[in-house]
């Protein structure tokens, strides 16, 4: 794994009024590295990951990319820096055709579009969705319909649509939420086998897997870190037991 930081945060602030959601996070993850954050309902995590995608603007503090300054960058601008990022709620275009919705955004990832050309000419993004739906397992239904999906494979369609950018930086808001105990399995072992030539940072409430799964673990609590280090030093840590792992 390199030593060089991918993203990192300094004193990072999000007010709502008087709340403060993110409450002066320092965050480093480096290139190559599985990180997951997690914390009680609440704890500020999904404005977090709302702040480095870019869909939120910081009240205060700043953000870095690969060394360059990108604090208040807009959503687009991070995904056309290689940050790509699937949500909580499974967010698919129903009633287009698995390859489809791959298709449209490998097409958006790499070219502008042409609204008079035909789909089928767009051979590179055509090739893209092709080689994504292969890699999470979904290629024998690519003419299926979105919507025909089961809720598991919806989830890894939504994968796919974030690789089809080919991201430098995967950002994973509860992958497995209302997934079966095997659905589950499924989808870990598929997040290990993407961090090849990525990084991802992970939003997960499912203790035992985060363990397995991460190279280090932030814990947030109240909108702060409470705690960050590998998955032993978290599990060793009495703070996160008191706060955290014991109240699940």
């Amino acid at each position: 794994m390199s030593a060089a930081p991918l993203l990192r945060t300094e004193k990072l602030v999000r007010a709502y009024g008087s709340l403060l959601a993110v409450n002066g996070v320092d965050f480093t993850v480096r290139e190559g590295e599985l990180r997951s954050i997690i914390g009680p309902n609440g704890a500020g995590k999904t404005t977090f990951f709302k702040l480095i995608a870019g869909e939120v603007t910081p009240t205060s503090g700043r953000i870095w990319f690969r060394d360059q300054e990108v604090t208040g960058m807009p959503q687009h601008g991070m995904a056309r820096l290689g940050v790509a990022k699937s949500y909580q709620i499974t967010s698919i275009f129903p009633h287009l055709t698995v390859f489809e919705n791959v298709r449209v955004a490998a097409q958006g990832a790499g070219q502008a579009y042409d609204f008079w050309r035909r789909a089928d000419a767009l051979t590179e993004a055509r090739a893209r969705a092709e080689e994504v739906l292969v890699t999470v397992g979904l290629a024998p239904k690519a003419g299926l319909l979105g919507t025909h999906l089961s809720h598991g494979e919806q989830r890894h369609l939504e994968l796919a649509i974030a690789l089809a950018a080919n991201p430098v930086l995967l950002l994973l808001d509860e992958p497995t939420a209302g997934m079966s105990p095997e659905e589950t399995d499924e989808t870990m072992v598929l997040i290990s086998e993407l961090r090849a030539g990525r990084t991802i940072i992970l939003v997960e409430h499912k203790m035992k897997l985060v363990m397995k799964i991460s190279d280090r673990i932030t814990v947030l609590h109240q909108g702060q870190v409470l705690a960050d280090g590998t998955p032993e030093e978290i599990r060793a840590n009495e703070t996160v037991q008191r706060t955290y792992l014991g109240a699940s």
